[in-house]
Formats: C-alpha cells, structure tokens, sequence
C-alpha cells in the first residue's frame, strides 16, 4: 500500500486526505497549526492518522507522495525537506483530477481578481440550464471531497488560485479561464509580477485542440506569456472595448461604456444585450465576467438566450462590492475580498459618488501608485485599519486625509462621524486580513454588523 502525507488540515488537506483514504493509500495528516474540531471530527471517522501543532519530519519523509495545501509556502522547513529527498509535492487540485468521472469536464478558472464571482457566474448558468454541475475548489467544498462523496457531475466548474496551479502537473482545464493578471501575493514569487503570470498560465498546460482557453485580450501580462507559451487549444477573448474583428484570431465578445455587450463566435454576431440596464452586477470589470461565462456557454455549445437569462437574475456575491445599507444618507459597501490595489480600482470605478476607503490590513508588497489617481478623483478621506498602517500613510498622507483605527467597531464609528450625506463608504482594502481578522469574510460579516447596528439606531 502506497504511503500518502497530507500537508495542511483544512478543507483542502481534508478532503484529499478523506480522497486518498477512500483510494486505499495510507494515509497521514499533519499540520503546523490547530486543527479545526470540524476537520478532527471527519479524519477520526474516516480512521485517518494525524498530527498538529508541528510536523514530525520521520512520518513524512516515508511517503511516496505529499498533497500540500495551498497556504503552505514553498520556503517552509518541512517542504524544503521534501524536495532535498526528491518525494513529489502536489496540490490538492491535481490529486483529485486523478479519479474525475469519465467523459466530466472541468472548468476551471483564474486571474488576480473576479474569479470568484466568474466561477458562480458559470456555475449559476449551468445550473439554470438544467446541466448536472458542481461547484468546488477555491470556493465551498474542495474539488478533492467532491469527488470522495462519490457523486458523479457532467461539469466541475472550479475556482483556483495562484497557489493551487502551482501544485498542478498533469491535471488539465477543458475550459480554461484566466480573467487577468495584476500584482497579488508578491511575496509568494520573489516579489516578480512575471513569476506570479508564470502561475497563474499554469491554468493552460496540457489542454488539447479540442480545449478552451478564455482571457482578456487587453491584459499585457496574459499576451506577455501568450508569446512565450505555444497553444494548440480554441482561443477566445473577450474586451472592455469595441475590437476591429478582422484583428482578432479568435471568437470574441466586447463591451462598450454604457454597459452593451455584443457577442460574436466565428465572425457571427449574436446579439446586443444591455448589461447596465438588466443586470445586477456593477462595473465594467463584472461585464468582462459574464463574457468569460458567456464565451464558456459558448464553446460549451450550451443556449445563448438562456445564459443571457441567468446573468439577469445574478445578485452580487458576498464581499465583493456588496451594499450593505444606509445610514444617515451615506451607502455603505463591502469589498472585502478586495484585496490587492487592482480589485480596489475596480471598486472604485464602480462607486458615482464621493468615497471614504477603508484600506488596510497586510501589505502584500501592494505598489499604490496604481490607484493614486482614483484616490484623488474620488476619495475624500481615508480610514486605515490596520496593525500597521504605515504603506498607507507613506502612500497617501499629503494627498487626501488618513485616519487610524484597529478595529470594526471604531472604523465605522469614524465613518459615521466623518461620511456626509450622498457619499459612499466603501470597504476595500487592497491587503489580506491576518492582522485583525480570522479570514476575508470575517472582516467582512463584521462591517456588515456594525452597518446592521447602526442602522437600527
């Protein structure tokens, strides 16, 4: 029986291990920090071995093969260990590609920002289509315990991040979306935007002719690794602007200012729909979501009209520019997943009003100049929350005003006092939330509640 060690004890770690369980390897799970009693409770009911609070190196050194989640960077002592013994290191994605059901498609998507709300844009529509779909990976279940309850699906449609492709040898997309490429988790890639696209392309390695590739055609660091990848796959792209079809390669779809998409496949036009005015979704950048997913439909053969139809009763997703009320005339939003500078322009292009930005949390090497001239058009006051909050201040004091907070109560207590009526308050941070918070959506559930409290007063 081969030996398999699980690095990592969380939603990920956990379901490759119950996976690997289930495949007849043995089985051992260890992780450097506590493990959730949820986590506990399913290894100790599949009879799965474990360890926390450290790794002994002797029960992971005699595996055949380790599943890292993707958390764990490569720099860690325990992985550093691993690859001076030469014992293969996958993700969680790659192991559970190995049991996909005969003739399933994955459809699998990425990019620096908006790859949450693709995935369930895709999902929703396969869904409304009445197609057999499941969705999993970087959002909900990992892709790993789906494929362990047993239950076979015709689509998996899953959301991976830079971290998860890094991990990925074999496994391969029949629909591969890359949304777009912005500095994100530097520090990850030795502080270098080309060796985070290098990552993030990974989505495309090993697709067939017969496989999809969806991306921006206007993104300089997709083209940039285009040029350096050969692809034999279907090429499709989508714009932010109307594209001269007799310079484009490949079946497209583009938007213009007011919100209208036009939708073309092989040189045919297929129709005009009006985003702006019947979808729920703001901003441009969520228009070039729904063309990933219109495109996806697309090559997927699946109706046009019908996927048009799902995008209209689309409501915003949960931490992603999601308005959260109103109190004293000001609209309060909650952008928590934003967590680059990128994700934070998005944001604030979508906002019509005056914006008091609530920044802070961990720098991840955020390069702020990119947002600078969106600070100054439209940003009244900063409010930083944050263990350390000196990016911001070198970055912004002097431009606009910056005030300290270090918790969700007394930020919003401080935009209470300083947002006037008719403004925004909009939550986007451009950092992770390590600092204060347990996770993105614990920083974001808890704007929500101070909002929630104040609203009632």
């Amino acid at each position: 029986m081969s030996r398999i060690v699980v690095l990592g004890a969380g939603e990920s770690g956990v379901g490759a291990a119950v996976l690997a369980k289930k495949k007849n390897f043995e089985v051992f799970v260890s992780d450097f920090s506590t493990i959730k009693e949820e986590y506990k409770k399913t290894l100790e009911e599949n009879n799965i071995a474990y360890e926390e609070g450290g790794h002994t190196l002797e029960k992971i050194l005699n595996s055949q093969e380790v599943i890292k989640s993707p958390g764990i960077k490569e720099t860690a002592p325990v992985i550093v260990a691993l690859r001076e013994k030469n014992i293969p290191v996958i993700s969680e994605i790659e192991f559970a590609g190995r049991y996909l059901p005969e003739n399933a498609k994955t459809i699998c998507v990425t990019g620096s920002n908006g790859k949450t709300t693709t995935t369930e844009l895709i999902y929703r529509m396969l869904v409304y289509m009445r197609q057999n779909a499941v969705m999993c990976g970087n959002i909900g279940k990992s892709f790993a315990s789906v494929i362990a309850e047993g239950k076979p699906y015709d689509y998996y449609v899953l959301e991976l991040s830079s971290f998860q492709l890094d991990g990925m040898y074999k496994f391969r997309a029949d629909v591969a979306v890359l949304l777009n490429i912005t500095p994100d988790h530097l520090d990850r890639y030795d502080y270098k935007i080309e060796n985070y696209a290098a990552s993030k392309f990974r989505i495309t390695q090993n697709q067939r002719p017969e496989d999809a590739f969806i991306y921006f055609g206007q993104d300089r660091y997709t083209l940039a690794e285009m040029r350096k990848t050969p692809l034999k796959q279907t090429l499709y792209s989508f714009y932010t602007l109307n594209q001269d079809k007799n310079d484009v390669k490949t079946s497209f779809a583009y938007t213009q200012d007011d919100g209208m998409i036009i939708h073309t496949i092989e040189g045919k036009s297929m129709g005009v729909y009006y985003l702006s005015k019947y979808c729920k979704l703001r901003g441009v950048h969520n228009y070039c979501n729904m063309m990933a997913a219109w495109l996806t439909a697309a090559h997927l053969k699946l109706s046009i009209s019908e996927a048009w139809e799902s995008f209209k009763i689309f409501s915003p997703i949960e931490h992603r520019i999601e308005p959260c009320g109103e109190i004293n005339g000001v609209e309060y939003i909650n952008d928590s997943k934003g967590t680059n500078v990128d994700a934070v322009k998005k944001a604030l292009d979508s906002v019509n009003t005056d914006v008091i930005l609530i920044l802070g949390g961990v720098d991840k090497g955020n390069d702020y100049e990119y947002i600078m001239w969106s600070v100054k058009h439209k940003v009244r006051e900063i409010v930083a929350m944050g263990v350390d909050n000196t990016p911001i201040h070198k970055a912004f004091d002097g431009i606009v005003p910056v005030s300290d907070v270090r918790s969700m109560k007394d930020c919003i207590e401080k935009c209470v006092e300083i947002a006037k009526p008719g403004e925004t308050v909009l939550l986007s941070p451009a950092c992770a939330s390590f600092d204060l918070f347990t996770c993105y959506e614990d920083r974001g559930e808890q704007f929500k509640e101070e909002v929630k409290k104040r609203m009632k007063n």
